[in-house]
């Protein structure tokens, strides 16, 4: 055999080889897929492969998480030049394979080929392979590498995609859960008794809204009222908002003033949100035997009492409940009221309303509306109330959740 038929046979039994690497490669990479291998395993995998297998002293593969670009596989002995912006900034600019160049940037002479990775028009990573143009057969080896990372690149972004999905139809059960959760707290029936009425207004701005109201009837002429706002949105505002509810009805029978009620309730509160979360909130307790209202407004946008053709507002009390271990002030606001009346307690999703000019539903919208409906029923003054939300807003969303809730009175 002459030397050229031995250089020939050495030839064919080295490609011979490299299919049947490549072959066994490819087989390995598609099972561990199959198998759901972790993402951590397909990167040893492809690592392996590419320095064992393939011989490649340097590499470098950077994948897209979401929105932010990382290098998750590195050989590199100067990892720090793989995570400059930079280098993240440059890959960008190649859309298919390239053979790095002398002309090209600096910091790409560590390396020999870049290699992009799309899904569907967009680059989901990018493989810089090393030290490999000395190799003889490299040219046999680079389809076969840019195949292989294209497989890992795909699988990983499926993962990835896979468990965003996941995760989104988890948290859409438990928004889902959260808001059962909620609509049960909130009363469905009012309380009526001798000399007052009650109704209602309630516009979650999403599926779990903030807001929050109850009444509890003491007796046919005496009940206490409040209304809250529950800092935050979505599932942790739900269960503040569950047990707010729990502990507020509990502690009300506790005791007899408002004030060591507030303080009561602000100590409990604290103690689940260690003042990461807050609560504004308005409560009252009207006695029409006695003709007083007490009331206590905890950060909450001050009521309006129309009484006898005056318009009073309901200011005195505290800041928020939750936000401090201990109220740095309270006091709690005392009216008489003789004759005929209404109190209307909101959220301050009524008052962040706006026109289409971008003018708010301020205490003049709300004055007017009260000056004209005051001596209504509840349920008509809601009704001609929500009227003129929808009037003053025309095309405009809802901002925000809207509480709203009324008291008729006569006494």
């Amino acid at each position: 055999m002459t030397a050229q038929e031995r250089g020939i046979l050495e030839k064919m039994e080295r490609e011979l080889n490299l299919k049947q690497l490549q072959i066994k490669s490819l087989l390995a990479i598609t099972q561990a897929i199959n198998e759901n291998v972790s993402a951590e395993g397909l990167y040893n995998m492809y690592k392996t492969f590419m320095s064992w297998e393939m011989g490649v002293k340097k590499m470098a593969l950077f994948i897209k998480d979401d929105t932010e670009w990382r290098c998750a596989i590195t050989s590199h002995p100067d990892e720090s030049v793989l995570h400059q912006s930079e280098m993240q900034a440059l890959l960008l600019e190649y859309t298919r394979l390239h053979t790095i160049k002398e002309t090209d940037h600096a910091l790409l002479q560590d390396y020999d080929i870049i290699i992009p990775v799309y899904h569907k028009q967009t680059p989901i990573a990018y493989a810089l392979i090393g030290g490999v143009k000395e190799q003889d057969d490299i040219y046999n080896k680079i389809q076969f590498i840019t195949t292989i990372t294209n497989i890992i690149a795909v699988a990983l972004e499926n993962k990835r995609l896979f468990k965003r999905q996941v995760e989104q139809e988890t948290f859409k059960r438990e928004l889902h859960l959260a808001g059962k959760v909620q609509r049960m707290l909130i009363p469905e029936e009012l309380p009526q008794g001798k000399g007052f009425e009650l109704a209602a207004l309630y516009k979650p701005h999403s599926n779990i809204g903030g807001d929050y109201f109850d009444i509890i009837k003491y007796s046919e002429t005496r009940f206490a009222f409040c209304i809250a706002d529950v800092s935050g949105k979505g599932i942790s505002a739900a269960l503040l908002m569950a047990n707010f509810q729990a502990i507020l009805q509990s502690l009300i029978y506790q005791y007899r003033d408002l004030q060591t009620f507030i303080m009561a309730l602000n100590d409990a509160v604290f103690r689940i949100t260690k003042g990461d979360k807050y609560i504004t909130l308005f409560v009252g307790e009207l006695d029409l035997e006695r003709k007083t209202l007490n009331y206590i407004n905890a950060g909450n946008y001050p009521p309006f009492m129309r009484i006898n053709g005056k318009i009073v507002r309901l200011d005195k009390g505290s800041t928020v409940v939750g936000a401090f271990q201990t109220l740095p002030f309270i006091e709690m606001g005392q009216e008489e009221v003789s004759g005929e009346g209404l109190i209307l307690s909101f959220t301050d999703g009524l008052i962040d309303l706006k026109d289409e000019k971008g003018a708010y539903f301020g205490d003049e919208e709300i004055e007017r509306v009260l000056g004209s409906n005051g001596i209504s029923s509840a349920d008509e003054f809601t009704v001609q109330l929500q009227r003129e939300m929808d009037l003053f807003r025309g095309s405009q969303d809802f901002p925000d959740d809207i509480a709203v809730l009324t008291c008729k009175f006569k006494c």
